[in-house]
């Protein structure tokens, strides 16, 4: 039986002293070896890529050991964790224990020793496995038809997510034909998501790095300038999506509307698939078309709407809007040309107290299926009575003028 383990320690040293133990002792294979201790992120990343049943943890740096060994625990309790150092102190070994290690190892790592370690770490591993947990919050984000801003709801909905505490989002563009949110973020990484998918069977914790583009705390995989006819295999598809579910919180998708193979896949893969429209009737036409080709291939009840650019001169109230869909509207957004032409101008996400960025910071709430706070239902309601009374002033100043006007 072979034994699976990672390898994290700075002194180089010691961890080819440790590796040769292993060759010459034969049946571990060392799965990743990182000579430098991890942001808690990269950790978390290639714990869940490789899934291995024991860690040999080094302990140069004890401060940064031991909050990684508090990561890990709480993360993969299942776990088995060996720590290695040069100094056997009985203060480090006491700490060791109360933290829950039951292994160390100090050089030189003498066969017969380093045997009895493995047996044990061996069986504590077969009695519980690893587990990694995989988000089922997966937006797939599709038009009524071209121009109804979808792709700006989804980058903008995914920022809102990411700016959450500790939510790693990540949002793909899976509109091959247009590469609008490479232009909207100003993203200028070479690779792309179609350089993903093509090492999506393979994918680990050291390329994905170099695919994806941070936007804050938002991870992009943007598509290259219009590239008509390339398409993405349906498999890659499915394993790109299942990576990302293991290291992010939520995952948003933009899609191109044209029902490809590759859209139908992640639809399947799909929490949710927000319809987006906008109140004019052929988008509501083709919103109402494309819910029911998707009922028809079994994916209705996954569907919701989005209503975009909803304003107070809409010729169509929201309910009889709900009438023609077929289907109750999830949430609706107002219309902000201006905030958001100012958003692609400086490559940034909607200003955060524009009425459009509260209803967006409320929607990213009902993505994470998390209570939606006070302090952001206030900021709604307090943003209506300032354009209220920005109408009020403006009206008695008219009104101001015309007496004076009168009167003269």
């Amino acid at each position: 039986m072979i034994l699976n383990c990672v390898i994290i320690g700075t002194d180089r040293e010691l961890g080819t002293q440790l590796q040769t133990a292993f060759s010459e002792l034969g049946g571990v294979n060392v799965m990743r070896e990182l000579v430098q201790y991890p942001h808690e992120f990269e950790l978390l990343r290639t714990m869940r890529s490789i899934a291995p049943p024991i860690l040999f943890l080094g302990l140069q740096d004890k401060v940064r050991s031991f909050e990684i060994i508090h990561t890990l625990q709480t993360e993969f309790p299942a776990l088995q964790i060996a720590a290695f150092h040069d100094d056997p102190d009985p203060k480090l070994l006491r700490k060791l224990m109360q933290q829950g290690v039951r292994e160390f190892l100090v050089p030189p790592f003498e066969e017969e020793d380093l045997a009895e370690v493995l047996i044990r770490l061996r069986d504590a591993a077969d009695k519980t496995s690893i587990t990694v947990e995989r988000s089922n919050l997966v937006y797939s984000f599709l038009p009524s038809k071209p121009g109804s801003g979808t792709t700006t709801l989804a980058v903008n909905a995914s920022l809102a997510m990411a700016s959450h505490p500790d939510t790693p989002c990540l949002l793909m563009d899976l509109d091959l034909n247009s590469g609008l949110i490479r232009f909207l973020l100003k993203l200028e990484n070479e690779h792309t998501i179609l350089d993903a998918a093509t090492h999506a069977a393979d994918m680990d914790e050291a390329l994905w790095p170099q695919l994806v583009s941070s936007v804050g705390n938002l991870d992009v995989l943007h598509t290259a300038q219009i590239t008509l006819g390339v398409r993405i295999e349906a498999a890659s598809i499915r394993s790109l999506v299942d990576y990302s579910r293991k290291n992010y919180k939520a995952i948003c998708v933009d899609l191109s509307g044209n029902m490809e193979k590759y859209a139908n896949e992640v639809m399947h893969e799909s929490k949710k698939i927000f319809i987006v429209c906008t109140p004019e009737i052929p988008s509501l036409h083709l919103a109402r078309e494309k819910f029911e080709f998707l009922k028809a291939n079994d994916l209705g009840d996954k569907v919701s709407f989005l209503l975009n650019r909803q304003s107070q001169n809409d010729l169509i109230d929201q309910k009889s809007i709900q009438q023609i869909l077929g289907a109750p509207i999830t949430m609706a957004f107002p219309n902000d040309y201006r905030g958001v032409s100012s958003a692609v101008a400086e490559g940034k996400g909607i200003a955060t107290k524009s009425p459009l960025g509260i209803q967006l910071r409320k929607f990213s709430y009902h993505l994470l299926d998390r209570p939606i706070p006070a302090t952001v239902e206030q900021a709604k309601s307090k943003e209506f009575r300032s354009i209220i009374d920005l109408f009020k002033f403006g009206l008695s100043r008219l009104t101001f003028a015309s007496n004076s006007a009168n009167k003269s």
